[in-house]
């Protein structure tokens, strides 16, 4: 017997005296929890995102769609990578003024070559503004999640206001659980016992977050 049947075997051992419940999933378990703290126009929610991630460590832009290329492309340049990772998804437009040359699609990277890579841009599946996370759940758009643990330095372009959700209830309701879900708040970090912060130990040590608005810039 393998080790998956004994585990199997004493999980329908210890529901067995359990009472067999029809109803599906999503009605059996109570979902009337509170879905906000509070009502907030859409300027609030994304003034409380932008809040939220700065609080994080997380450095913010707010851009709209016809300066986003030049925005990345400063982004890249104040960081002087030698290759910039991006998935397979990103839409072309927002990196037309990068330099092609640093610009790679390695969805198959081995870890060696991931290792070498400095920079990566991508989407997101949402933010969540109470909570200043952004969530990632693996579209073309964002690659396999392995991509943007690595790289050092992580540019994340967040579309206002489709992909702001005020809290993690209604970030739920809106997000599939069978995809792989990568809930991000700010640059990676970690603290000793005396509460020395070091970033960068589990991932990204910079965290660049672009509110990407269709707006007049400022």
């Amino acid at each position: 017997m393998s080790s998956r049947e004994r585990i199997l075997g004493r999980v329908r051992r210890a529901l067995a005296d359990v009472p067999r419940d029809d109803a599906p999933y999503e009605r059996a378990i109570a979902r009337d929890y509170l879905r906000e703290h509070g009502e907030r126009t859409v300027a609030e929610t994304v003034e409380l995102l932008a809040e939220n991630l700065a609080d994080y460590r997380a450095i913010v832009h707010r851009t709209t769609p016809r300066e986003l290329p030049s925005l990345i492309m400063r982004l890249l340049a104040e960081r002087g990578p030698r290759s910039v990772l991006v998935p397979p998804g990103l839409p072309p437009e927002w990196l037309s003024a990068a330099d092609p040359t640093l610009v790679h699609d390695r969805a198959p990277s081995t870890p060696r070559e991931l290792d070498e890579v400095e920079s990566v841009v991508t989407g997101c599946a949402l933010a969540i503004a109470e909570t200043g996370t952004i969530v990632l759940d693996g579209s073309p758009d964002q690659g396999r999640r392995r991509i943007t643990l690595v790289p050092d330095h992580h540019i994340c372009v967040v579309r206002v206001p489709g992909q702001v959700v005020s809290s993690v209830p209604q970030a739920l309701e809106r997000l599939d659980p069978a995809r792989p879900l990568t809930w991000i708040s700010g640059p990676s970090a970690t603290s000793d016992i005396e509460l020395d912060r070091v970033e960068g130990v589990h991932g990204p040590r910079t965290l660049e977050v672009v509110l990407l608005e269709d707006r007049p810039a400022d």
